[in-house]
C-alpha cells in the first residue's frame, strides 16, 4: 500500500523511535539495577504462567471497582490484540501481496470481527476513563487528600496531565486504524465481519471519491502507525509503562514466606553500610520495579486504614512520588549518583511513615503486586538503625524486649497467667503433641489471660496433649521488625527458634496472630520451619473431630459479628475456621461490610499498639468498632489480643456503648 518513498520514511522514523524506546527502557533497567538484592529469576515458567493469567483474566484489577475494572479489562484485552493488529497492518502496507486480513478466508474473517469488537471496545473505554478522571464524581478516588505529601511535579498535576497524552495517543491510534478500516469497507463493501465498521464506513464515507479515497486511505494509517512511533520514545516516561512493568513485576517478584514479611538484613556482611532505605537506590529492586509498574489507580490507598481515618499516609502516593522522583532524576541514578532528595520528607512524610498498621491491604489490594507496605519498613530500619530517629514511646518496648523479653517490660512470671490450670511445660511433659505459644500479650496483660485460660479450658476439655516452653519463651519481636528494629528482631527470632528447635514441636497453636506470622513465615528467612496454627483452626478441627461437648452450644441464638485480624485473615488465610467456631456455639455472624481478606485494621499493627497514634480524623480502633456496632450485632468476637485491647479502648472512649468484645475461645469455652 506504501509507496517507495513511504516505505523509506517509515523504516528510518522506526528505527529512530524503536532506538529511543530501548534507550529509555535500557536506562530504567540501570536503575533498577540500582536497588538493593535481587529480583527473583527462580521457577521462571511457573511465574510467567501466572504473570500471564493475572494479564488476561485481570482478576487482581477485578477484585474493586467493577465497572471501572470491566472498561479497563476491555483496553487491556483489545489494546494486547492491536500488538497483532498493527504488525499486520505494517506487513500490509510494506510486503506486496501481501493479502492478509483482506482474503475471504474464515480465518481473516474472524481476525476481522475480533479488531471490529476490538477498536470499539477501546475506544469506549478510554472515553469512559476521560469523563471518569475530568468529569465524573468518582474522579475523587484518584485524588490525595490535602494533608498527603507529594513531590512538587505530581502536586502540579503531572499525572492528569500524562493521563490526557496517554488516553490522546490510544485514541488517535485506535481510532485512525478503525477508520482506515470503516474507509475500506467502502471499498470491499459491507461486511458482516466488520459490523461497527461497515456502519461507521456507510455513515461518514459513502460516495468518497476514487483520488481522495486513496489519500484517507494512507492518512489514516500514518496517523494510526506513525502515533505509536511518536508515542514509543515517551512510553517509558509515561504511567503506561505499567503495560509491560507489571508483568514484569508478577514476572520477578520474590516469593516471601507470607504476605508483608520483609526481607532479612544482612548484619554479618561488613561491605553493607547503609540499612534501610535514606534514598531511592537504597530501596529494594522490586521497590523500584513497583515504581514503574504502578498504574496509579489510588486503590492502595481506598483500603489503607491511615487514609481513611485522615492520616498522612497514601501508599499510592509514596509509589507516585517514587515514579516521579525516577522520571526527574533517572539519568542520574542509571549513572551511579546519589538522589538529590530523601525519601523520608520528600516521598512520604515522618508523621505518614509511622502511620502504617502493616496491615498489608495496600500489598493485598495492588492490581499490578505492588508493595509500599515493605518501602515504609525499609524507611522506618533506615531511620531507627542509621539515624535513630523513632517515636519516643517505643523506646519502652525496644528496652522490655532487650532485658525482659517482653515489650511490657514486665520481670514477672511468664506462667503467672496460668495458676491454678495444671498447665504443663515442655521440661515437664516432653511427650506432648501440641505446643501452645503463648505470646507476651496473655503472658502478661489481664485481659488477653482471660483468653489463654479459656483456651486451656478447651484443649483440657477436648484432651490435647499440649504444653508451653514457660520461663522460656521470648517476645518473637514482632514489634521490632515492623518498627524498624531489624537488629533487635533477628537477635530474638534466632535465640527462639533455637529454643523450639530443642522443644521439636509438632505443632504449634497461638492465640495471636502476629506470633503466628513471624513463627510460620518470618523465621523461615532464619532457618525456623514449623507448622503453626491460630486457636481458631484448633478449635475448628475439635469441632469436626467431634471432641468438644455439646454443653459448649448455647441455647438461645444472639448475634455476634467477627472481626478478622489483618494477620490472620489477610496474611495469613484463616476466614473461615474463626466463623465455623462460632456457628457451632448456636451465634449468628453478623458480617460487617469490610470483612475477611478485606477486614479493617484495627489500628495495633506495626507497633502502633506501643505509641500515639498520627493525627488524623478518628482513630482506627474507633472507626472499626463503630462498623461493628453498625451491624447490630451483640458481641464483637475477635482472634488477637491486641484486636481485643484497641477494641476495649475503642468501646470506652464511646461511652461504653456497643457491643461486648470477647475472643472466640471464650464464647467457646462460656458452656463448658
Amino acid at each position: 500500500m506504501l509507496t517507495s518513498a513511504e516505505t523509506m520514511i517509515f523504516f528510518i522514523l522506526a528505527l529512530l523511535s524503536v532506538g529511543a524506546f530501548f534507550a529509555a527502557f535500557g536506562e530504567i533497567r540501570q536503575i533498577i539495577e540500582r536497588g538493593q538484592g535481587k529480583l527473583a529469576l527462580d521457577g521462571l515458567f511457573t511465574r510467567a504462567v501466572r504473570a500471564l493469567g493475572i494479564y488476561i483474566t485481570q482478576r487482581t484489577t477485578l477484585k474493586t471497582r467493577r465497572v471501572s475494572s470491566l472498561f479497563h479489562w476491555a483496553i487491556v484485552l483489545g489494546f494486547t490484540w492491536f500488538f497483532l493488529v498493527n504488525t499486520v497492518e505494517v506487513l500490509y502496507a510494506i510486503l506486496p501481496g501481501f493479502s492478509f486480513p483482506y482474503s475471504d478466508t474464515l480465518l481473516a474473517n474472524v481476525y476481522l470481527l475480533i479488531s471490529d469488537i476490538a477498536s470499539v471496545a477501546v475506544i469506549i473505554g478510554v472515553i469512559y476513563f476521560i469523563a471518569r478522571r475530568y468529569l465524573l464524581p468518582a474522579r475523587a478516588e484518584l485524588k490525595f487528600r490535602g494533608n498527603v505529601l507529594l513531590v512538587p511535579s505530581i502536586a502540579a498535576g503531572s499525572i492528569n496531565r500524562d493521563s490526557l497524552i496517554v488516553a490522546g495517543f490510544i485514541l488517535v491510534h485506535i481510532g485512525a486504524r478503525f477508520l482506515g478500516s470503516a474507509l475500506l469497507t467502502q471499498e470491499y463493501g459491507y461486511s458482516i465481519w466488520l459490523p461497527f465498521a461497515s456502519f461507521t464506513g456507510r455513515l461518514l464515507f459513502a460516495g468518497t471519491p476514487e483520488n481522495t479515497f486513496l489519500v484517507l486511505e494512507h492518512l489514516f494509517w500514518w496517523v494510526s502507525i506513525g502515533s505509536i512511533l511518536l508515542f514509543l520514545p515517551y512510553f517509558a516516561y509515561s504511567k503506561h509503562a505499567h503495560l509491560f512493568m507489571a508483568p514484569l513485576n508478577y514476572l520477578t517478584k520474590p516469593q516471601r514466606p507470607g504476605m508483608g514479611t520483609p526481607d532479612a538484613l544482612d548484619f554479618e556482611d561488613e561491605s553493607v553500610e547503609q540499612f534501610g532505605a535514606e534514598r531511592i537506590e537504597q530501596l529494594s529492586r522490586t521497590a523500584l520495579m513497583d515504581a514503574y509498574a504502578c498504574i496509579m489507580c489510588n486503590r492502595c490507598q481506598d483500603v489503607c486504614p491511615a487514609t481513611i481515618t485522615g492520616k498522612e499516609l497514601s501508599p499510592a502516593a509514596l509509589e507516585v512520588n517514587k515514579r516521579a522522583i525516577l522520571r526527574e532524576e533517572g539519568t542520574a541514578v542509571a549513572g551511579g549518583a546519589a538522589s538529590s532528595h530523601p525519601l523520608l520528607g520528600w516521598a512520604i512524610s515522618e508523621s505518614a511513615v509511622w502511620a502504617c498498621t502493616t496491615c498489608a491491604a495496600c500489598v493485598d489490594i495492588c492490581p499490578v503486586g505492588n508493595e509500599p507496605m515493605l518501602d515504609i519498613l525499609d524507611i522506618r530500619r533506615d531511620a531507627v538503625l542509621m539515624r535513630g530517629e523513632f517515636p519516643a514511646e517505643l523506646q519502652g518496648a525496644f528496652k522490655g524486649m532487650e532485658r525482659q523479653g517482653n515489650p511490657w517490660q514486665s520481670t514477672e512470671s511468664r506462667l503467672k497467667w496460668a495458676a491454678g490450670l495444671d498447665v504443663p511445660t515442655v521440661d515437664e511433659h516432653p511427650d506432648f503433641d501440641v505446643l501452645y505459644w503463648v505470646g507476651c500479650a496473655a503472658a502478661f496483660d489481664p485481659r488477653s489471660q482471660i483468653t489463654a485460660r479459656a483456651l486451656v479450658k478447651v484443649m483440657q476439655t477436648a484432651g490435647v496433649n499440649f504444653a508451653v516452653l514457660g520461663e522460656r519463651e521470648s517476645c518473637t519481636g514482632d514489634t521490632a521488625r515492623r518498627a524498624g528494629r531489624e537488629d533487635l528482631y533477628q537477635e530474638m527470632a534466632k535465640a527462639n527458634i533455637e529454643t523450639l528447635n530443642e522443644a521439636a514441636p509438632k505443632r504449634i497453636v497461638t492465640t495471636c496472630p502476629h506470633c503466628m506470622q513471624n513463627l510460620a513465615n518470618d523465621y523461615q528467612q532464619f532457618g525456623g520451619h514449623y507448622e503453626v496454627i491460630h486457636h481458631t483452626q484448633l478449635i475448628d478441627e475439635l469441632i469436626t473431630q467431634g471432641r468438644l461437648p455439646e454443653s459448649a452450644r448455647k441455647k438461645q441464638r444472639s448475634n455476634v459479628t467477627f472481626h478478622d485480624p489483618c494477620y490472620l485473615g489477610r496474611q495469613n488465610g484463616v476466614t473461615a475456621e474463626p466463623r465455623s467456631a462460632l456457628s457451632y456455639v448456636e451465634l449468628n455472624v453478623v458480617e460487617m461490610a469490610r470483612n475477611r481478606e478485606n477486614s479493617l485494621c484495627c489500628g495495633a499493627g506495626g507497633a502502633q499498639f506501643w505509641k500515639e497514634e498520627e493525627h488524623g480524623e478518628k482513630a482506627v480502633s474507633v472507626e472499626r468498632f463503630e462498623e461493628a456496632a453498625s451491624t447490630g450485632a451483640e458481641t464483637l468476637a475477635v482472634g488477637c489480643p491486641f484486636c481485643m485491647q484497641m477494641f476495649e479502648s475503642a468501646k470506652s472512649s464511646s461511652g461504653g456503648k456497643g457491643p461486648v468484645v470477647k475472643d472466640v475461645v471464650e464464647l467457646i469455652a462460656e458452656g463448658m
